[in-house]
C-alpha cells in the first residue's frame, strides 16, 4: 500500500499556480537566452545537482570540482571515492536527462533497479548487492545521534510487491499535478526503501526524472536537487521525512511533504532565475569591456567562467569556442600578462583565477547576493 496523494490546500494551490507561472517564464527565457550561455548553466546546474545530492550522503566535492569531473578532466583534487561517486551519479543523471522525450518510456522494476546499478555497481557486494532488492532490514540512523533509528523501512519480503505498486503508480496517471505526483514519487520511494544503500539519491533522481518527463522545463533545470543539498534546506528535509514516523505507515496524511516540495520548486525556480538574470548581467558587462579594450569576444567565455565560478581550465575554454590547444593558450597567456587573469599550478592541472586587472564590476555582478521568497510567507 501506498501513501494517499493529500488534497490540496488553497496556500497550496496558489503556490502550485505561482510555480508554473515561473516555470513557463524561464523556459521562454532560457530559448531566448543565446545557446552558449543556456549551455553553460545547464552545465553548472547538472554538476550542482550531483554535488548537492552526493554531499547529503556525505561525499563533499564542491560544484566547481564537479563541472570539471563532468568535462573529463583528469587534474581533479578530489579523493578518489569522492571521484567514482561524482562520475557514478552523473552517469546516471546523463541517461535520465535523454528519457525526457522517448516516446514509448515506461517505468518498471527493471528499470529502476537498472539506474540503481548505474549509481552503485562500482560498490556492489553480497552483502550490499548494487540493482537487486535488499535481502534484509534497513534502518535510516539518526543525524544526532547514528545508535537511534530514525526509520525503520518495511521488511525486505514486502519490498518486491510494494515496488511493483510504485511502478504501476508511477505509469498511471491519477490527475494529480505532476510536481504533486513527482513530490510522491520521490517520498513512496525513499520509504519503501529498496535497496540496501543508495536510496536517497535514487528517491531524488527518481523526482527529477517524473518532473523532467513534462518536458516543461530541461531535466537539468527542472531538478530540486541542488536545494536540497544546501545545509539549511538539507535539515528541513530530514525533518519533513522524519515526521511520517519511525516505520512506513502508509494510512497517514503527507500535507506536510507537499508544502515542504511545493517550497523547494518555488525556490529553485528562483534561483535559476536569479544565476540566469546574473550570468546574462555579467557576460554583458564583460562583452562591453572587451570592446572597448580592443580584444577578442571569445575571451569573454573564458572570463565568464572565472566570475561566475571562481576559475577556468585551458580545455574548458578551448572546447567552449573550438579553438586548437594553440589559440587557447595564446588567449590565456596574453590574459595573464595583462594581469586580467592569474595561473594557479602547473602543466595540465593548471586553472586561472580572477587577477588584479580583472573588471571589478564584474566580479561584483557575479558575487551580489539575491534574495529568496518563501512561497507561503511572502
Amino acid at each position: 500500500m501506498l501513501f494517499p496523494t493529500p488534497a490540496l490546500t488553497d496556500a497550496d494551490r496558489r503556490v502550485l499556480e505561482e510555480i508554473e507561472a515561473a516555470r513557463q517564464k524561464l523556459r521562454h527565457q532560457l530559448r531566448s537566452t543565446p545557446s552558449k550561455r543556456t549551455g553553460g548553466l545547464r552545465k553548472f546546474l547538472t554538476a550542482d545537482a550531483v554535488a548537492a545530492s552526493n554531499s547529503i550522503e556525505g561525499f563533499k566535492v564542491s560544484t566547481i570540482d564537479v563541472e570539471d569531473l563532468l568535462e573529463g578532466e583528469r587534474d581533479v583534487d578530489v579523493s578518489d571515492e569522492n571521484r567514482e561517486e561524482t562520475l557514478a551519479y552523473q552517469r546516471m543523471m546523463t541517461y535520465i536527462q535523454t528519457l525526457h522525450d522517448v516516446e514509448d518510456f515506461c517505468y518498471s522494476t527493471g528499470f529502476l533497479n537498472a539506474l540503481h546499478w548505474m549509481l552503485q555497481g562500482h560498490r556492489h557486494t553480497q552483502r550490499k548487492p548494487a540493482g537487486q532488492w535488499r535481502r534484509g532490514p534497513v534502518y535510516v540512523t539518526g543525524a544526532r545521534d547514528p545508535s537511534i533509528a530514525a526509520y525503520t523501512a518495511p521488511d525486505a519480503e514486502d519490498v518486491p510487491a510494494l515496488m511493483r505498486e510504485l511502478s504501476g503508480w508511477l505509469n498511471t496517471d491519477d490527475g494529480s499535478h505532476l510536481l504533486i505526483r513527482a513530490a510522491m514519487a520521490h517520498l513512496y520511494l525513499v520509504s519503501i526503501h529498496p535497496w540496501a544503500d543508495g536510496n536517497g539519491r535514487m528517491s531524488r533522481s527518481l523526482q527529477t526524472l517524473v518532473i523532467a518527463r513534462n518536458g516543461v522545463l530541461a531535466p537539468e533545470v527542472s531538478s530540486i536537487e541542488a536545494w536540497l543539498g544546501r545545509p539549511g534546506n538539507t535539515w528541513e528535509y530530514y525533518a519533513a521525512l522524519a515526521r511520517r514516523g519511525s516505520t512506513y505507515r502508509p494510512d497517514q496524511d503527507v500535507s506536510d511533504w507537499i508544502r515542504f516540495n511545493l517550497t523547494a520548486y518555488h525556490q529553485q525556480a528562483q534561483t535559476v532565475k536569479n544565476r540566469l538574470d546574473r550570468s546574462t548581467r555579467v557576460w554583458t558587462l564583460l562583452g562591453d569591456i572587451a570592446e572597448r579594450r580592443g580584444m577578442d569576444e571569445r575571451i569573454v567565455t573564458a572570463l565568464h567562467d572565472v566570475a561566475m565560478s571562481g576559475r577556468v581550465r585551458r580545455s574548458r575554454y578551448e572546447r567552449a569556442e573550438g579553438l586548437s590547444l594553440q589559440q587557447a593558450q595564446r588567449d590565456l597567456r596574453d590574459l595573464v600578462t595583462a594581469e586580467i587573469l592569474t595561473p594557479i599550478g602547473r602543466t595540465r592541472a593548471r586553472f586561472y583565477t580572477a587577477g588584479p586587472n580583472f573588471p571589478q564590476a564584474a566580479l561584483d555582478a557575479a558575487r551580489t547576493p539575491l534574495p529568496l521568497t518563501d512561497p507561503y510567507n511572502p
